[in-house]
């Protein structure tokens, strides 16, 4: 049998990765990226670094905890970066990577186009709601 580089057997991963298979670790990142939190944290980020009160500000409903985990996750993911300032109060900010912005892109889309056909959706589930 053959040796490989790491630089082969990751790329033999890559294309053998399937985001339909549930133990696929796409799929457990697709699980992470779809979650609504996530979704607005990065959205609200796009526009540059923020505190962790900004943040809890500017996302209506989102509790202190569902907040601190959604952003160590995203941290973990590598997907925002924390910054801590010392000072008193200690200052910490939340700002995406570049891995962050480039799913900011996505999700800013994704976000932009429920806020076009939200009239739409609530027409058509009207219509289902009736006939049903």
């Amino acid at each position: 049998m053959p040796t490989t580089t790491a630089a082969q057997r990751r790329e033999q991963a890559r294309v053998e990765y399937d985001a339909f298979i549930k133990n696929c670790p796409t799929n457990q990142l697709l699980t992470r990226i779809s979650d609504k939190w996530v979704s607005l944290v990065v959205c609200a980020l796009a526009d540059g670094p923020l505190r962790y009160s900004d943040l809890g500000r500017k996302i209506a409903g989102v509790s202190p905890k569902m907040l601190t985990q959604t952003l160590r996750s995203l941290e973990r993911d590598g997907i925002l970066a924390r910054t801590v300032t010392p000072s008193v109060p200690v200052r910490v900010d939340y700002e995406l990577t570049p891995l962050g912005h480039s799913l900011g892109c996505l999700l800013s889309a994704v976000k932009d186009w429920a806020e076009l056909h939200i009239e739409q959706v609530n027409e058509a589930r009207e219509q289902y709601d009736e006939a049903s």
